[in-house]
């Protein structure tokens, strides 16, 4: 089954392909995601979910300054993301997720953080 639309996004200025998303820019869809959406959360992720009433999903990552310095929190960034694209396909569409990176993901094995998302995002129920 293909998805309603077919939407192809660019991830940002990095040129990353998604399929069925776009991102999430701005501070007040951030906000908006944290007060009004659902969370699930384990040691590594926080990941965040909202019905945004399109047929596509929205994507936003964030790393706390708290967690090391840009070379690090941009290598977790990296993994975050490529763990979403490469995962794309078992999610519903039509959805605002954030994930957000705690202390220990830092450190954490790629395998980990990925079992972790998929976790997660069934425990939303945005798993198809």
């Amino acid at each position: 089954m293909t998805r309603p639309g077919g939407a192809y996004g660019f991830f940002g200025s990095g040129g990353i392909l998604l399929k069925f998303s776009t991102t999430l820019k701005q501070n007040f869809q951030f906000r908006r995601l944290y007060s009004k959406g659902e969370s699930a959360v384990s040691s590594n992720l926080v990941v965040y979910c909202r019905k945004n009433g399109s047929q596509f999903n929205r994507l936003g990552i964030t790393v706390s300054a708290k967690l090391g310095n840009a070379v690090i929190r941009n290598r977790v960034r990296r993994r975050l993301r490529e763990i979403y694209r490469l995962n794309e396909e078992l999610l519903k569409c039509g959805y605002d997720i954030v994930i957000v990176s705690r202390h220990r993901g830092m450190t954490a094995e790629y395998k980990v953080l990925k079992d972790d998302f998929l976790f997660l995002a069934g425990k939303l129920r945005i798993l198809r």
